[in-house]
This record gives structure tokens, C-alpha cells and sequence, in this order.
């Protein structure tokens, strides 16, 4: 390893780029790539050096970290990285993807000699920005002094897992409950407008008791004000990673009619063209 870390972000959508620009914050040495060159150009300003091709961003890196929009763009960013790889270099993949990914991915990883972490992390566009997502990483643990400041750059906290698809099982089972706490804010919201019911006086019914949520009051506010852009966790993303999580309960032998249910709501909301949207815009799909 240099002493000064060159890290390359491969992806900067809403969590990429705040990771990237954390990373710069915090002394690295960020390349930064992304499909639409146009969407990594505000890093520069950050101090991330815009590469135009995958080959000039992972070339000589000492950290390869990619957060992309799901498994199928992994898989060909990997292949277009893959002459410019070098034995020994990290791969940090923190984009959410199927547990069959997970595996194509580590069997990628050994063939082209590179050290794998199954990293996927929680939080969404605030947490992002202020350095304060939790990571979920899972991979070999003589390799966690390496990789740790990279993770401590972008997380307030990081989970150790140890075989890659442990981070990946994690992040379906959180990311199971967030959604369907998101879909139940946004139906009771939907029901309390149909009945004429003050929503403020539902929220002071349930106030202090067990069943009061932040989570619920944040996103129900973001509807009502109109806030659902931009986003900080998009309806697009929400909705594939709520068919990862409906597709592994599936292939473990276990029915979930609820996560089905939200993948749902978020097919709707989206044809209704709130893709680009806050999650919580899955409130429209309640009215088809």
C-alpha cells in the first residue's frame, strides 16, 4: 500500500459522489468514473481527479470501491476494469446486489488475484454526505488495517462480517424492514386523506408510545410538504432492492407477501413517473 491511498469510486450517483467527496475530505486520493461523465464532473471541484474511461480510474489504485445501480452494472464496469487490474488491489463493492452476485463477484475477484469485501451500506443521501453510513463489511480480516480508514471516511460505523454475502444478507434483512416501514407511512397517510382524518391528530395518538416512529414522521412529512425531491433514496432504487429481497426470501424457502406487495407499489409509483422521487413517493401508488 502507498502511504497516501489512491482510491477509485466507480459510480456517482447520490451515494457515490458523497462518498467520493468524503473520501478527498479525509486525504485520499479519489479517481472518479461514472457512466454519464456529466454526473462525476462537480467532484473535480471537490478535488476527485474525472476520469473519462473504467481502465485510467482502477489502474494502479490501491482501493477499487464501487456503487452502482445494481448487479448487472457491476458485472460489466468489472469486465471493462479488467486489463487494468492488478494482483493485490481491494475491492470494496458496496452496491446492492442478489446473493448470486455476491458469489460471481468473489469467484471474479480470486481469478484477477484482488482482495474482495462484500460491503454494502445503510443510510441515504444525508447520511452519505455528512460521512455517517453504517458499512456492512464482509471479507478476509487480515486486510481490515488496510481497508478500515477507507470505510472510517465514509461510515460512522462499520460492521465486520466475515465471509463475503454475509454484508449482502445483512443489508436485504434492514433494507426489508425500511421499506416496509415506508410503504406504511405512505398507506396511512393515503388512508387518513380518503377518511378525512386530521393526519396531525393521528400522529398525536400514537406520540411517545411504542408505537411512534421517527422514521414514519420523517417520511410522511416529506409528503405532505412536498419534498420528495430531490431524493434521498430514489423510488428506481427502492424498488430493485425490494426485488432482491422478495427474489433471496424466495430462494430460501420463505414467502414474503409484504415485500412482494412493496415491490408492488414501487413498479406503480414509478410507471406514474415518480422513479427519480424520494422512496416515500410509493404514497402515490395508492391512488391508481
Amino acid at each position: 500500500m502507498t502511504e497516501t491511498l489512491t482510491v477509485s469510486v466507480l459510480g456517482t450517483g447520490i451515494m457515490g459522489a458523497a462518498m467520493a467527496r468524503n473520501l478527498v475530505k479525509n486525504g485520499f486520493t479519489v479517481r472518479v468514473w461514472n457512466r454519464t461523465p456529466e454526473r462525476a464532473q462537480p467532484l473535480a471541484a471537490d478535488g476527485a481527479r474525472v476520469v473519462t474511461t473504467v481502465e485510467e480510474a482502477v489502474r494502479g489504485a490501491d482501493v477499487v470501491l464501487t456503487m452502482l445501480f445494481d448487479g448487472a452494472a457491476v458485472r460489466e464496469v468489472m469486465r471493462e476494469a479488467q486489463l487494468a487490474l492488478s494482483e493485490g488491489q481491494i475491492w470494496v463493492q458496496s452496491t446492492t446486489v442478489s446473493l448470486d452476485d455476491v458469489d460471481e463477484f468473489a469467484g471474479y475477484a480470486a481469478s484477477h488475484g484482488l482482495v474482495y469485501y462484500d460491503a454494502p451500506v445503510l443510510g441515504t443521501r444525508q447520511p452519505a454526505e455528512a460521512g455517517q453510513l453504517t458499512v456492512l463489511a464482509a471479507g478476509p480480516a487480515d486486510k481490515r488495517d488496510d481497508i478500515a480508514p477507507v470505510l472510517d471516511a465514509v461510515g460512522a460505523k462499520t460492521v465486520w462480517l466475515d465471509k463475503p454475502g454475509e454484508g449482502t444478507r445483512l443489508k436485504l434483512v434492514a433494507n426489508s424492514w425500511v421499506l416496509a416501514l415506508t410503504h406504511a407511512g405512505g398507506e396511512v397517510l393515503a388512508l387518513s386523506e380518503a377518511l378525512h382524518v386530521d393526519f396531525g391528530k393521528f400522529l398525536e395518538l400514537i406520540q411517545g408510545g411504542p408505537l411512534d416512529n421517527g422514521y414514519l414522521r420523517a417520511k410522511t412529512g416529506l409528503i405532505r410538504e412536498g419534498n420528495l425531491t430531490p431524493a434521498s433514496f430514489a423510488v428506481s432504487t427502492a424498488g430493485k432492492d425490494a426485488r432482491l429481497i422478495v427474489e433471496a426470501g424466495r430462494r430460501h424457502g420463505v414467502r414474503l407477501d409484504l415485500a412482494e406487495a412493496g415491490a408492488e407499489r414501487f413498479r406503480r409509483a414509478e410507471e406514474q413517473g415518480h422513479g427519480d422521487a424520494d422512496m416515500a413517493a410509493s404514497y402515490h401508488a395508492s391512488f391508481s
